[in-house]
Parts: C-alpha cells; structure tokens; sequence
C-alpha cells in the first residue's frame, strides 16, 4: 500500500488524518457513554430498555469511523486506498445500514417525548421519518448503482422533509419543558435548523449541479444490473484534492456533528425517566420510558 501521498502538504492527507482522529475519539466517547448506560440500568434493573438506543448509536458511530477511515465517493467511484473494503458496495451498505439506525433512533426519542407530552404532532412525526428516510436510501442506492446525481438529490431532498418534520416537532416540545431538557431540545433544534440550511443551499444543489453538467455532456446512466457489478468491482485510488475537494465539506460535517447527535440521543436515556419532572405543566400521566417502547 502506497504511502507517499501521506504527508502534511497535500490537503487530503491532513482531512483523512482529522476523520480518523475525530473517529478515534468518537469511539471512546461512545464506549464511556456506554459504560454509563449500563452501570445505571444495572443499578435501576432496566438494561433491555437503553440497550436499543445504545445498539443503534453503536451501529452508527462504528459505521461513520469505517467511512471515516476508508472514504469513498460513491458516484465518482473514487477512494482513498486499494482494498476491497474501499469498493462502493461495501461502503454504501456500510452507510446505509448506519443511517438507518440513526433516523431510528431519532424516531424512538421523539416517540419518547410525545408520549410524555401527549403530543399527537410529535408522535406523527416519529412516525414518518423511518419510512421518508428508507425511501432516501433507495434513491441513494439507484444514484450510486446508475451514476444518477438526480437521484442524489432526492434522496437529500427526503432527508431534509424528514428533518423538517423533526424540527417542528422539536419547537412544539420546546414550549412543554423547562430546565435542562428543555435546553437539549432547544440545541437539538438549532442544529437541526443549520442542517436543513445546509442541505438546502448546499448539498441538494451540488447534486443537482453535477446532473445538470452530466446532461450538458450527454452522460448516459448505467444500466442498474450493470451498475451493481461496477459497485462492486470498479473503484478508483485517487489522492487529488481537486476529486475529492466537494466532498470534504459534507464528510466532515457528517463525521463530525451527526455522529455526534448520535451519540446525544443515546444519552437521552439518563432523563428518559426523569421526563415529568421537567414538563413545566404537570402531566396527568406520568411519561413513559424507553422500555415501552423497546417492547
């Protein structure tokens, strides 16, 4: 394996070198998180109730560090190292499952809270984000497999009705709680708004820009038998920085701020419980937890 191209002059060993440092530290942050997690559910004798959220952010936080380490561009089938584990097929599979997991886990704690809150807006919310972000991953799949950026943008475009509806939900919870709860929420929801900028401005019109140039040079789409065969065989080492100069912003984004909500959803367990003590109205019913749920 070739090395020469790690060094401090060229601008996408220092970005590959931040990724895989951030990854480092993402992983013990979330290995102390759980540790945590689960010194409380033994003591309070509820483990299977924060083992959900816990599996899923484990899925999540160890699926961006592989991207991290090995990262690809899917469409333009470029990658960082020569190995298997760098073809697209296996790192779209990778992100996918990972995604998945997150937009689940955002599902469950919203869930969480309309129960607490008895908000039927909130709970519809829950509902439909799983379902919208399945189908972005099917748009993402078709993307990858046809070298179709169009569908790159509808698959963003899904991501971000889906984090629309969250963040509705999140300013109605907003005004239900107080103390610290109702600062994580409020958090939660500024980035969550910078995202959706993000995606709006940004990303979607990036895809959107790549399928209007392919059009202008008649690019013709892979047929999509043939572009699961190319998925899985066809990737190209690349260490240019200007390959890989519109994907730095995203992936690090990504890598970074997600995987760190990721990481703030699983904690939510610690207060999971603790719900009604921070409703500013007092709730008629006591609000229910992760278990019920879970089951």
């Amino acid at each position: 394996m070739k090395i020469e191209w790690l060094t401090w002059s060229n601008p996408v060993a220092v970005w590959w070198g931040f990724l895989t440092i951030v990854s480092a530290a993402n992983i013990a942050l979330f290995l102390s998180l759980r540790m945590r997690l689960r010194a409380r559910a033994l003591v309070q004798c509820g483990i299977i109730r924060i083992e959900l959220l816990t599996f899923l952010c484990a899925a999540y936080v160890f699926g961006c560090a592989f991207r991290s380490v090995l990262p690809r561009a899917d469409v333009q089938r470029i990658c960082l190292f020569d190995t298997w584990l760098s073809s697209i097929l296996v790192g779209r599979s990778v992100a996918t499952l990972a995604e998945v997991c997150f937009i689940i886990q955002w599902s469950i704690v919203l869930r969480i809270l309309a129960d607490s809150t008895r908000s039927d807006m909130t709970r519809r919310a829950a509902n439909a984000i799983v379902p919208l972000i399945l189908v972005a991953e099917c748009c993402s799949w078709y993307a990858v497999l046809t070298t179709n950026y169009l569908f790159n943008a509808i698959e963003n475009s899904l991501w971000a009705v889906a984090f629309f509806l969250v963040a509705a939900a999140l300013t109605r919870l907003a005004f239900e709680f107080r103390g610290v709860v109702r600062f994580a929420i409020t958090t939660a929801l500024a980035g969550t708004i910078g995202y959706l900028v993000f995606l709006l401005t940004i990303d979607v019109p990036m895809y959107f820009d790549r399928w209007q140039v392919d059009l202008a040079a008649g690019k013709e789409p892979l047929d999509a038998l043939a572009g699961l065969y190319d998925v899985a065989t066809n990737w190209v080492v690349s260490h240019d920085i200007n390959e890989w100069k519109d994907e730095i912003a995203w992936m690090s984004l990504y890598f970074t701020g997600a995987v760190w909500s990721s990481l703030v959803l699983c904690g939510f367990a610690f207060f999971a419980d603790a719900l009604p003590q921070y409703r500013r109205h007092k709730a008629l019913h006591r609000g229910s937890s992760i278990g019920a749920v879970a089951t």
